[in-house]
């Protein structure tokens, strides 16, 4: 393995280390402080907005300098930081989250040009694979030491400095790399969703669902007597099969690729389904992360792999599929769950089932009028 290939691999690390932390574990901590539940998803609402609202800086000229980058990095650490003088105060915290939401928004894009250009895409996902074990990795270690709120806190900047470290040596080994993002009097980005509302709609739905399930999965688990060591393992478990079904998609995506995406969102209904009526058997929910494999494994694939055949503008088309999805249906998501939650807490998974049925919905309303869609292998 080449130096780079280890400060990639490392970065990746870090990187997803940093966000099991903001993940798994703020949304408790916040909640141990005395935050209630609409506070929390106002908070965790406010980096998804920020995703969204950043493709649209690509169009207006924005590129993802060398410059660009090392800001991006000190946002998120700054921000990062910040968490822990501003823990019990919601105006501070917010302003934190937004600055440490506008630099992960940032810096994975970059690293991502890096590690396709000179890794390749054939060892991209071996190289990826750090990123989800890191995920886990954090999760199995800082449960055994929770045993404060600030505790949690110094893990998240310690992560968030380690990724600035990979991060900042990766954009000194590398200079700046050739940017393929178009401007907005470019050609190949005269792009619109209005051609394929439905399937954008789909996207959008799809993660306003996951909002329950990122940000009040481990409260809500908790709430229902589960420990949080368990919880952790079923957080690690939903990336173990994760992991599998990206190791093992490749005969499934040679077919319909429209199908895909409504099939997979139909078994997210489902998946939420299981939560929402049995959120107390560990039997069920550790079921209901196996389904992590389709709902986000399979469904990413087929999505970014939907857009790269529908769009010349691909870099863009990828651009927006994270500012609508993980973006404005990440906040409207964040901001749905903890509202839900705070006034009608057994309906919280019941909701994200509803929004990831309207997904399936969208979808297969897109794959209707569409001929069979399929990856060329070239």
């Amino acid at each position: 393995m080449s130096v780079l290939s280890v400060l990639i691999a490392s970065f990746y690390f870090f990187y997803f280390a940093l966000i099991g932390v903001h993940i798994i574990f703020i949304p408790k901590i916040l909640s141990q402080v005395g935050f209630e539940p609409s506070a929390i998803g106002v908070i965790f609402a406010s980096a998804p907005l920020v995703r969204f609202a950043i493709p649209f800086l690509f169009l207006k000229g924005f590129r993802l300098s060398q410059k660009t980058f090392f800001t991006a990095l000190s946002l998120m650490a700054f921000g990062a930081i910040g968490f822990y003088p501003a823990l019990e105060h919601f105006w501070p915290l917010l302003g934190m989250n937004v600055l440490f939401g506008i630099g992960i928004a940032l810096i994975l894009p970059y690293i991502e040009v890096i590690a396709l250009e000179h890794i390749g895409k054939e060892r991209y996902g071996k190289i990826r694979l750090f990123g989800s074990i890191g995920f886990i990795a954090i999760a199995l270690i800082l449960v055994n030491y929770l045993t404060t709120p600030y505790i949690g806190i110094g893990f998240l900047i310690a992560m968030a400095l380690s990724t600035l470290m990979f991060g900042a040596l990766i954009g000194l080994k590398e200079g700046n790399i050739p940017s393929n993002e178009c401007g907005a009097s470019d050609e190949a980005c005269r792009f619109s969703i209005k051609k394929h509302i439905p399937l954008w709609i789909g996207f959008f739905l799809m993660q306003v669902s996951f909002g329950p399930f990122y940000n009040f999965f481990t409260i809500y688990t908790t709430d229902h007597g589960v420990s949080l060591e368990m919880t952790v393992w079923l957080w690690s478990f939903g990336v173990i099969a994760e992991i599998m079904m990206f190791y093992f998609q490749g005969k499934l995506l040679m077919r319909n690729l429209h199908a895909l995406l409504w099939i997979t969102a139909f078994i997210t209904a489902l998946r939420w389904l299981l939560v929402a009526i049995f959120p107390s058997s560990l039997m069920v929910l550790f079921a209901s992360q196996t389904l992590h494999a389709f709902s986000f494994a399979l469904f990413h694939t087929a999505a970014i792999s939907v857009l790269f055949s529908l769009y010349h503008a691909r870099r863009l088309s990828q651009q927006f599929f994270f500012g609508i999805s993980y973006g404005l249906g990440g906040f409207v998501g964040a901001l749905g769950a903890g509202i839900v939650y705070q006034y009608a807490p057994s309906y919280l998974f019941v909701a994200g089932a509803v929004a990831a049925l309207g997904a399936a919905v969208a979808f297969w309303i897109n794959n209707k009028p569409k001929k069979m869609l399929v990856v060329d292998n070239q």
